[in-house]
């Protein structure tokens, strides 16, 4: 499964750029690759683990502007398709480094 968080965040105070560079850096923390900006993805296990990190996400989230997440399962993210531009062939965005035990 793949747990996708898609935000748009105010950056007109200092403060708010301040929130922005904290939750960026807390969603790279917790494993999260950035495929675009502002989209942020990372692999998950199972349903349950995935629903877990989208809380522990939320638990870090900013309370202004948006945030989403989107549980999707690995071959439907593998169906995205590229109407301009490729994919980045990051090992970590890769589901054989996960291990399921």
């Amino acid at each position: 499964m793949r747990v996708m968080i898609f935000f748009d965040l105010p950056v007109v105070t200092a403060v708010q750029r301040k929130r922005y560079r904290q939750f960026r850096r807390s969603l790279i923390k917790e494993g999260f690759l950035m495929i675009q900006e502002s989209v942020y993805v990372r692999i998950a296990s199972n349903e349950s683990a995935a629903r877990l990190l989208e809380q522990r996400v939320a638990s870090f989230t900013p309370r202004e502007g948006i945030v989403q997440s989107l549980i999707i399962t690995e071959k439907q993210y593998t169906g995205i398709r590229f109407l301009v531009g490729s994919s980045s062939e990051d090992v970590r965005n890769s589901i054989e480094r996960t291990i399921v035990i």
